[in-house]
């Protein structure tokens, strides 16, 4: 473990993180077997089928409204979470690094912003906890999550919303909405689950987003990136899941233009055609990522498991040692 990976976040944050990923993977799966069941048949067979699908999305949202009012509720009442909320409002550095890096990228820098160095070899002590780009994928994904919620709960029955807006076409626009919304938000989980899954530096998973700070001390973040040493497997795993990660975005986004039905009217869709079977197989692979996504999440939690057993023996250790005579230091 290095500096780059001492622990960050509260036992509050890393679980409310690994809740969130589970329900906001089981609404992935629910609903995009239900969007792309073409596609996705094995998957939305497995699951019960349309109705029992539609069912466990149903749960997931409920899931997420109250994970959502927890965290809101948390950021309101306490210290933490006041403080917590304080530290990723963007401020004028954030502003100045992502210009720097604007600049950089079409070549008018020399050098990227010292604020965005954290994988790219800074030092911890020199770089805040959250730069601009982690900040804005705190905001990005907020926001999705808030208007994906908002208009889950106002299609929840289409025939009242339709009864509402008095004309199909309005009511069926949220529904458009709440689909495409969702498909963007799909690729996005994609990037981050390959951007901090596949990381050289935090390859298979990155810690610090499971195991609480409390459980870190900060004698283990002596090192930096260049202590690493790199794992044999990481170059061909990294290509592969790099690959089925872009294949997977662009398959579900030109799936969500192709397709017809739910989410995506009918009428407002171009309809099938030979692409089909390359459609199928993108979207698939956009599949697997988000289901290696879980299964890292799964793996990062059975880690801080470890670890806390870890620590655990190490103290009846030392009280056992006390107890037959001897100190713990000797």
């Amino acid at each position: 473990m290095t500096n780059l990976d001492h622990g960050k976040f509260t036992r509050v944050t890393t679980t409310f993180h690994s809740l969130l990923a589970l329900d906001v993977f089981l609404l992935f799966f629910t609903g995009y077997s239900l969007t792309f069941n073409d596609e996705l048949w094995w998957l939305l067979t497995l699951m019960g089928g349309a109705e029992g699908v539609t069912a466990l999305h149903r749960v997931a949202g409920f899931g997420l409204i109250s994970l959502i009012g927890f965290w809101a509720i948390l950021m309101l009442t306490t210290d933490t979470g006041r403080s917590n909320f304080r530290a990723i409002v963007p401020t004028g550095d954030d502003v100045r690094a992502f210009i720097q890096d604007v600049q950089f990228v079409l070549g008018n820098a020399d050098e990227r912003h010292p604020n965005a160095k954290q994988f790219a070899g800074g030092d911890h002590e020199s770089i805040p906890l959250l730069s601009y780009i982690g900040k804005g994928v705190v905001f990005i994904f907020a926001i999705e999550l808030f208007l994906l919620t908002i208009s889950g709960l106002l299609i929840w029955s289409k025939t009242g919303l339709m009864q509402y807006f008095g004309t199909k076409t309005a009511a069926m626009a949220f529904v458009v909405f709440h689909g495409l919304l969702g498909v963007i938000m799909l690729m996005g989980v994609m990037f981050h689950v390959f951007e901090h899954g596949f990381h050289p530096a935090f390859y298979p998973v990155e810690p610090k987003a499971f195991i609480p700070r409390e459980l870190i001390p900060e004698t283990h973040a002596d090192g930096d990136i260049s202590d690493l040493t790199l794992a044999p497997s990481w170059n061909t795993v990294s290509n592969v899941m790099g690959a089925l990660t872009v294949v997977g975005i662009v398959s579900v986004m030109i799936g969500s233009i192709f397709d017809e039905g739910y989410p995506v009217p009918r009428e407002l869709t171009v309809g099938g055609g030979p692409e089909h079977l390359l459609l199928t197989v993108g979207i698939n692979a956009g599949i697997f990522v988000l289901f290696v996504g879980l299964v890292l999440s799964m793996y990062g939690n059975l880690l801080r498991v470890r670890w806390e057993r870890r620590l655990e023996e190490e103290r009846e250790s030392g009280r056992t040692t006390a107890t037959d005579g001897g100190t713990p230091d000797d």
